[in-house]
């Protein structure tokens, strides 16, 4: 641990009891920040070994709502990301996130990394406000917890790319993170916290968008954190406009309750048929 973590971080649970309030206080929901976390010989080691994810085996996603690059798991890292993603999965780590968060139930991290290990996104990339899944497509448990660890250098506010926290009600957004290097932001995932960066990076076309992304699970959770309508669900992004908000929030939980409500083998014809017609 020594080897990762920047010296006045050492003592993960005094980490801990000195920032709990802090977290648990902040709006628009749980969520805190800390600069220069991560030994920075040894991040600089992780930076050095992050692949151009747009020439690699990755997952490219580019729709309207997000354009960026996600890899695939451990095949996307390098010596030392590895041994970082594994300390961030391991009990001394999962102790200090389970006692900052002040969940109750036991978190687990995923050695899977579905939807998460490396990130980048490009010039005019964005990913727009959203509330994550909230189920591990393998194991079936809740999504409770993110950490992200964003590997920029150089990087100027005008470039854009900031990490926005927003209300439940998507009128405001409450705190603005520039996704500079050795900076981890750790928050609480319920289906009501919307975060993202909305608006396209402007970053020279040489630079990009880098960041780690971890995320904890536990075997249950308190129902306050789920939108009843919803139930179970992928991502679910939202709208930031204020004059189209209301109808595109109708919109998605339109389509969400028909989803659920509808058959699956109901759903499967009408998929064939709609591929029959575009034939």
């Amino acid at each position: 641990m020594k080897s990762f973590i920047s010296p006045e971080y050492q003592n993960l649970m005094q980490v801990s009891t000195d920032n709990k309030a802090e977290y648990l206080e902040a709006t628009p929901f749980p969520y805190i920040k800390f600069e220069n976390f991560f030994c920075e010989s040894f991040l600089n080691q992780v930076l050095n070994e992050f692949p151009d994810l747009s020439k690699e085996n990755s997952t490219q996603f580019n729709n309207s709502n997000e354009r960026k690059f996600a890899g695939k798991g451990e095949a996307s890292f390098g010596v030392q990301t590895r041994s970082l993603m594994h300390f961030l999965n391991s009990e001394p780590f999962l102790e200090f996130i389970q006692s900052i968060t002040g969940i109750e139930e036991k978190l687990l991290g995923d050695p899977y990394f579905i939807g998460g290990g490396l990130h980048e996104i490009k010039r005019h990339g964005l990913l727009k406000i959203h509330a994550d899944f909230n189920k591990h497509k393998l194991t079936g448990l809740d999504r409770r917890v993110n950490v992200l660890i964003y590997l920029n250098k150089n990087w100027d506010q005008e470039y854009g790319g900031n990490f926005e926290l927003w209300d439940a009600d998507m009128t405001e957004c409450g705190a603005r993170i520039l996704p500079i290097f050795n900076t981890l932001v750790i928050f609480t995932t319920t289906d009501f916290s919307y975060h993202g960066h909305p608006n396209p990076l402007n970053c020279p076309d040489e630079m990009s968008r880098k960041s780690l992304a971890l995320y904890y699970y536990s075997n249950g959770r308190p129902r306050s954190e789920l939108n009843s309508i919803t139930g179970d669900h992928s991502t679910l992004f939202r709208e930031t406009h204020p004059n189209s908000k209301a109808g595109n929030n109708l919109l998605n939980t339109t389509k969400l309750v028909l989803k659920n409500i509808t058959p699956p083998i109901i759903t499967k014809v009408a998929s064939k048929i709609k591929a029959y017609l575009k034939a």
